[in-house]
């Protein structure tokens, strides 16, 4: 088993599939932030969309949160890999 957070631990395939999963989900976890930022942002120039607007930060925000969720998410799956060599 690797160490957390070690950037020289073997890349096996598994790894890299991995990580590539977590890499999507994190992309397109920011391009929702992202939109929820842009979406509220255009509606708190209009009075009466002032409240979604509110909830459109809040959902951005959420988003913003779950970033480094996402990382320590692929560091824990990662780390549960076995190295090679550790079958033996």
């Amino acid at each position: 088993m690797a160490a957390m957070f070690e950037p020289k631990h073997a890349s096996t395939h598994e790894e890299r599939r991995v990580y590539g999963r977590y890499e999507k989900l994190y992309t397109l976890n920011d391009f929702f932030a992202a939109l929820y930022f842009l979406v509220g942002s255009i509606m708190f120039f209009y009075e009466s969309l002032m409240v979604p607007a509110t909830w459109c930060f809040t959902l951005g925000s959420v988003h913003f949160l779950l970033r480094p969720t996402i990382k320590v998410a692929r560091e824990f799956h990662i780390a549960q890999l076995p190295l090679p060599g550790d079958d033996e």
